[in-house]
């Protein structure tokens, strides 16, 4: 049985590494480890094991890169999120680049087509 815990461990830590991998590698560096964001598909967690396994790695890994992790379970995909209060600077400049997305957008929409 020991043997048994003992893969199960590592398992589980090489889950949690690369879910810290994904974690930071989805990080904006402009906003300097705030308003992190993992999506995994469907594919991911078949591919992954057990979606309580998943979800308890997935809040570890947030721990190690200092976010207040959530996980949220919507349809076939599970999102963890880093939930902390974003400072005032970084969330001006995080509503500064989502306007000038939507600009874009909007931009496109209304050019012809040719």
């Amino acid at each position: 049985m020991p043997a048994k815990d003992e893969l199960a461990r590592r398992r589980y830590e090489k889950l949690v590494e690369r879910l810290e991998s994904l974690m930071q590698a989805a990080l904006k560096p402009e906003y300097e480890g705030y308003y992190g964001q993992l999506i995994l598909g469907a594919d991911d967690l078949a591919e992954m094991g057990e979606l309580k396994d998943v979800r308890r790695a997935a809040r570890e890994a947030g721990r190690r890169l200092g976010w207040k992790t959530t996980t949220h379970l919507v349809g076939n995909r599970l999102f963890a999120l880093d939930e902390r209060k974003v400072p005032e600077e970084i969330e001006r400049l995080a509503g500064d680049a989502a306007a000038a997305a939507i600009d874009r957008a909007r931009q496109e929409s209304h050019r012809p087509r040719g």
